[in-house]
């Protein structure tokens, strides 16, 4: 439309403010076709071609290895280099160095786990690892809860007299086909955590999951002690995530937010035994329809062979 406009008569200015852009927008476009024809309408990052001012890559090996054996800050390192303590900084982002935080000050070696250094992974085939976790939920009181009636609905003691307890929400999820299972519960004591586990391996198996070879947990003790003998039976080995690092054991962890947004909180449930009703249609949608990013837009089932 720039360029239209300017061939048929119109003043750069007259262009800018019909469009809402700046007349260097508008100079921009109209010098750009002038010089390269249509080929110079196609969009392109305005990065410049060179970058005079950037620190040689010399001076940038300089502050990674500084930084690998004496362990210093950007003030630091600046300092003895002659470089800006902002420009270490950038540097050091950009060549994804860790932060101090997360190193011991004697060896240098990684003391804490980063979700910025995680790596992505995925198992090759269906069962080589499943992951294990609980979620848990407020139980809803006879007639809806504040998400029904709102949060200034009753007086505080009747807020208080109406608390239920909580549900208990086991789920399975398998790591290649995302295949997922979930059951309600009572408690998350050992005995329950254990009975889960062989149910939810039986309908991994309906759906074609046959062998189940590694159990990834957390390190609550109900799953540290009490999950032993149904993973023996399983054939399968139980591994555990680092204390504190929730994220390895994120397949699960993103099931139970995808649990919380789009089914217990989906919409205004008046009993909870209508919101555990709902729960089992959902599991099925959830692994025979609904999209799933890291599967390229297919369901679960799609990974698995047919049953």
């Amino acid at each position: 439309m720039i360029v239209e406009r300017h061939a048929s008569g119109w003043r750069q200015a007259h262009i800018a403010a019909a469009m809402g852009v700046s007349r260097k927008c508008v100079r921009t476009w109209i010098n750009r076709f002038k010089d390269e024809g249509e080929a110079g309408l196609v969009d392109r990052s305005s990065r410049p071609h060179t970058s005079p001012r950037r620190i040689p890559a010399e001076t940038e090996d300089r502050i990674v290895e500084l930084r690998r054996q004496q362990r210093r800050g950007p003030a630091w390192i600046g300092a003895e280099l002659g470089v800006p303590a902002r420009t270490v900084s950038r540097v050091l982002v950009r060549r994804g160095q860790p932060r101090l935080a997360v190193l011991d000050p004697m060896t240098g070696e990684m003391i804490r786990a980063s979700k910025v250094t995680a790596v992505r992974y995925e198992r090759s085939a269906p069962g080589e690892l499943v992951h294990m976790d609980v979620k848990k939920l407020a139980r809803i009181p006879d007639g809806g809860g504040w998400r029904a009636h709102g949060r200034a609905a009753g007086s505080t003691s009747r807020r208080r007299s109406a608390v239920v307890g909580f549900d208990y929400v086991h789920s399975l999820v398998d790591d290649y086909s995302r295949l997922a299972y979930s059951e309600i519960q009572a408690d998350e004591k050992g005995t329950t955590c254990a009975a889960f586990l062989a149910r939810a391996a039986t309908y991994f198996a309906d759906h074609g999951i046959g062998r189940i070879e590694r159990v990834m947990t957390d390190n609550a003790w109900a799953y540290r002690y009490s999950l032993r003998d149904v993973i023996t039976d399983l054939g399968a080995r139980q591994v555990f995530i680092k204390p504190h690092c929730p994220w390895q054991n994120g397949k699960v962890e993103r099931l139970n937010r995808t649990l919380a947004t789009e089914w217990a909180y989906r919409q205004a449930f008046t009993s909870n035994g209508e919101r555990s009703a709902a729960l089992a249609p959902w599991l099925q949608h959830y692994n025979t329809r609904r999209r799933h990013s890291a599967l390229g837009g297919l369901p679960p089932v799609s990974r698995l062979a047919p049953t």
